[in-house]
């Protein structure tokens, strides 16, 4: 099965999963979009309020703040595969809890797995602990970690930047470190 074939099954499945309570309160599950063959995969917490409302992932305003982030880059949206950890809405918009996550991080397992990106950036201390353990992220972020042959970049949730300015300028320069490692 060839990768965009392999995708639109795991997001078919992702539309109509129910293995946590979660389904009984979205809207739209939230499976992530972009290229299924894409260099980037941006993996953030969980889908938001406009994101429940539309099934597109980072349509809010912290999606507006990462394709600005990205435009200053040199990319588009459409050039890298944007997801989350969680592909549903947790009630106002609280963490996602343990049960949720394992719930969901094997979808997420799939998508990287059918894409298989050059790097994975994760949006945040949920994605970055969830994915690779945990991390200070404020010494995590505008690294990059290696590990089980897959290549990590870790830097601030854009949400974290609309409520503390400081953090905008710190990611787009984590941006920066990430646009030299790509070599463009």
């Amino acid at each position: 099965m060839c990768a965009k074939a392999s995708l639109k099954k795991i997001h078919q499945e992702i539309q109509n999963c129910t293995k946590c309570p979660l389904h009984k309160t979205r809207k739209n599950a939230v499976p992530g979009e972009g290229p299924s063959d894409a260099d980037l995969m941006f993996v953030g917490e969980a889908p938001g309020a406009e994101e429940d409302k539309t099934g597109r992932p980072f349509v809010g305003r912290s999606g507006q703040l990462l394709i600005d982030l990205l435009n200053g880059i040199g990319l588009d949206r459409d050039d890298v595969f944007i997801t989350s950890i969680l592909k549903s809405r947790p009630p106002n918009n609280r963490t996602p809890h343990k049960d949720e996550v394992e719930a969901c991080i094997s979808y997420l397992e799939r998508q990287i797995a059918v894409i298989n990106p050059r790097i994975i950036v994760l949006l945040g201390g949920v994605a970055i602990s969830n994915m690779i353990g945990p991390w200070k992220l404020s010494e995590a972020h505008g690294r990059f970690y290696e590990a089980e042959g897959r290549t990590y970049f870790m830097t601030y949730h854009p949400a974290a930047a609309l409520r503390f300015p400081k953090y905008r300028d710190i990611m787009s320069e984590d941006f920066q470190k990430l646009k030299d490692e790509l070599d463009f």
